[in-house]
């Protein structure tokens, strides 16, 4: 049996997934959360080997959810689910640390397959991700400069074009504000920029916030 979590604030979408997972006979659906609190609590009791978990979420979004069960839970496996196309988000979510990235409009039957496939250790890619993962692989010098951003140095960048202090997001990343500094200063420095303001440019002018 395969112990499925889910984590998604629309309970609409949450009882669609829910319904389509629960009529395979080999997956359990053992939990639900609606953010990164309800789900952090939930995993401590709930069995979970896979985790639906979906991008667009208040306050911390599905990308830095991924970052923290990577680092509290390594054993899960994590399948990203999102509305948004394939072409946006998906290699992110896959260089990121996911096992997997499926459409929420996509075919329900595509769904039950890609959490059997994370499951048995393999990841789930369609073929227009996988085709996207090969041409980032064999033509990295077009790659824009953000692609060499770590997870974590990218959420630093996307904080801070939103306005907030190094405080707060260290607050929000549960990390100490002198971490949060050292980020800082690997974006600045990979993105070639000066200060604060040239960083909140460059993120809006590549639409990472």
């Amino acid at each position: 049996m395969i112990h499925v979590v889910l984590c998604d604030d629309h309970a609409v979408l949450r009882r669609g997934i829910r319904d389509t997972l629960t009529e395979a006979t080999d997956i359990r659906v053992t939990g639900e959360a609606a953010g990164y609190t309800e789900l952090r609590e939930l995993l401590r009791s709930a069995p979970c080997q896979v985790l639906l978990l979906d991008i667009d979420m208040p306050g911390r979004n599905g990308l830095e959810v991924l970052a923290s069960v990577r680092e509290t839970h390594p054993h899960i496996r994590v399948l990203m689910v999102s509305m948004y196309p394939e072409d946006q988000y998906a290699l992110r979510c896959i260089k990121a640390g996911a096992q997997g990235y499926a459409n929420k409009s996509g075919d329900p039957l595509q769904l039950v397959e890609a959490v059997r496939t994370v499951h048995s250790g393999r990841k789930y890619l369609t073929p227009e991700v996988a085709q996207m993962l090969a041409d980032s692989l064999s033509q990295p010098a077009d790659q824009a400069p953000h692609a060499a951003l770590s997870e974590r140095e990218m959420q630093t960048l996307q904080k801070i074009a939103s306005g907030k202090r190094l405080t707060d997001i260290a607050q929000e990343l549960m990390l100490s504000p002198k971490t949060v500094s050292v980020y800082r200063a690997r974006v600045l420095e990979k993105l070639q920029l000066s200060n604060n303001a040239e960083l909140t440019v460059y993120a809006i002018r590549n639409q990472l916030v």
